[in-house]
Protein backbone atom coordinates (compact mmCIF):
# COMPACT_ATOMS: atom_id res chain seq x y z
CA UNK A 1 0.00 0.00 0.00
CA UNK A 2 2.73 2.30 0.51
CA UNK A 3 4.64 1.89 -2.42
CA UNK A 4 1.08 2.32 -4.39
CA UNK A 5 0.81 5.74 -2.37
CA UNK A 6 4.29 6.95 -3.26
CA UNK A 7 3.96 5.91 -7.35
CA UNK A 8 1.00 7.74 -7.13
CA UNK A 9 2.60 10.49 -5.34
CA UNK A 10 5.34 10.82 -7.91
CA UNK A 11 2.55 11.08 -10.67
CA UNK A 12 0.81 13.75 -9.43
CA UNK A 13 4.42 15.66 -8.69
CA UNK A 14 5.20 14.91 -12.39
CA UNK A 15 1.72 16.30 -14.05
CA UNK A 16 0.93 19.04 -11.58
CA UNK A 17 4.22 21.30 -12.96
CA UNK A 18 3.50 20.22 -16.55
CA UNK A 19 -0.17 21.26 -16.39
CA UNK A 20 1.01 24.56 -15.03
CA UNK A 21 3.42 25.04 -17.43
CA UNK A 22 1.08 24.57 -20.15
CA UNK A 23 -1.40 26.82 -18.60
CA UNK A 24 1.20 29.44 -19.13
CA UNK A 25 1.53 28.82 -22.50
CA UNK A 26 -2.23 29.27 -23.58
CA UNK A 27 -3.65 32.40 -24.54
CA UNK A 28 -7.22 33.49 -24.93
CA UNK A 29 -6.71 33.97 -28.54
CA UNK A 30 -8.39 38.33 -28.30
CA UNK A 31 -7.19 38.50 -31.96
CA UNK A 32 -8.93 35.82 -33.33
CA UNK A 33 -11.86 36.41 -31.43
CA UNK A 34 -11.74 40.20 -32.73
CA UNK A 35 -11.45 38.69 -36.43
CA UNK A 36 -14.43 35.85 -35.71
CA UNK A 37 -16.09 35.55 -38.96
CA UNK A 38 -14.81 37.95 -41.21
CA UNK A 39 -13.72 35.29 -43.69
CA UNK A 40 -17.44 34.36 -43.92
CA UNK A 41 -18.55 37.77 -44.41
CA UNK A 42 -15.60 38.16 -47.19
CA UNK A 43 -16.99 35.34 -48.94
CA UNK A 44 -20.33 35.91 -49.05
CA UNK A 45 -19.86 39.50 -50.28
CA UNK A 46 -17.33 38.05 -53.13
CA UNK A 47 -20.19 35.58 -54.34
CA UNK A 48 -22.73 38.86 -54.91
CA UNK A 49 -22.42 40.17 -58.38
CA UNK A 50 -24.64 43.07 -57.67
CA UNK A 51 -25.73 44.23 -54.65
CA UNK A 52 -27.92 46.76 -55.39
CA UNK A 53 -29.47 44.63 -58.12
CA UNK A 54 -33.12 45.01 -56.29
CA UNK A 55 -32.66 48.50 -56.84
CA UNK A 56 -32.32 48.95 -60.30
CA UNK A 57 -35.48 48.65 -63.46
CA UNK A 58 -37.15 45.06 -63.42
CA UNK A 59 -35.62 42.93 -65.94
CA UNK A 60 -38.07 41.55 -69.04
CA UNK A 61 -39.91 38.85 -68.45
CA UNK A 62 -38.71 35.45 -69.84
CA UNK A 63 -40.47 32.17 -70.48
CA UNK A 64 -43.89 31.71 -68.92
CA UNK A 65 -44.11 29.04 -66.00
CA UNK A 66 -45.96 26.46 -67.96
CA UNK A 67 -43.85 26.62 -70.80
CA UNK A 68 -40.80 26.76 -68.92
CA UNK A 69 -42.13 23.20 -67.13
CA UNK A 70 -42.92 21.68 -70.19
CA UNK A 71 -39.55 22.75 -71.65
CA UNK A 72 -37.67 21.07 -68.21
CA UNK A 73 -39.86 17.88 -68.58
CA UNK A 74 -38.74 17.27 -71.96
CA UNK A 75 -34.92 17.86 -71.73
CA UNK A 76 -35.90 15.30 -69.03
CA UNK A 77 -37.46 13.25 -70.93
CA UNK A 78 -34.30 12.80 -73.43
CA UNK A 79 -32.42 11.47 -71.15
CA UNK A 80 -34.63 9.04 -70.09
CA UNK A 81 -34.75 7.10 -73.52
CA UNK A 82 -31.17 8.40 -75.22
CA UNK A 83 -31.11 8.25 -79.25
CA UNK A 84 -30.22 4.90 -80.65
CA UNK A 85 -26.63 5.56 -82.14
CA UNK A 86 -25.97 4.08 -85.75
CA UNK A 87 -22.76 1.77 -85.91
CA UNK A 88 -19.86 3.72 -86.35
CA UNK A 89 -17.94 1.17 -88.52
CA UNK A 90 -20.91 1.18 -91.71
CA UNK A 91 -20.86 4.74 -92.16
CA UNK A 92 -20.73 5.55 -96.44
CA UNK A 93 -20.92 1.70 -96.47
CA UNK A 94 -23.76 0.99 -98.92
CA UNK A 95 -24.89 4.18 -99.83
CA UNK A 96 -25.87 3.25 -103.39
CA UNK A 97 -23.89 5.66 -105.14
CA UNK A 98 -21.55 3.64 -106.71
CA UNK A 99 -18.51 5.90 -106.32
CA UNK A 100 -19.99 8.47 -109.02
CA UNK A 101 -19.74 10.82 -106.05
CA UNK A 102 -23.24 12.13 -106.68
Amino acid sequence: MKLELIIHARRAALVLPVCALLNGCMSSTPIWDKHMGEALKAVTQAQIIDPHAAEHEASTPGVDGKSAASAMDNYDKSFRVPTATPNAFVIGVGSGNGGSGQ
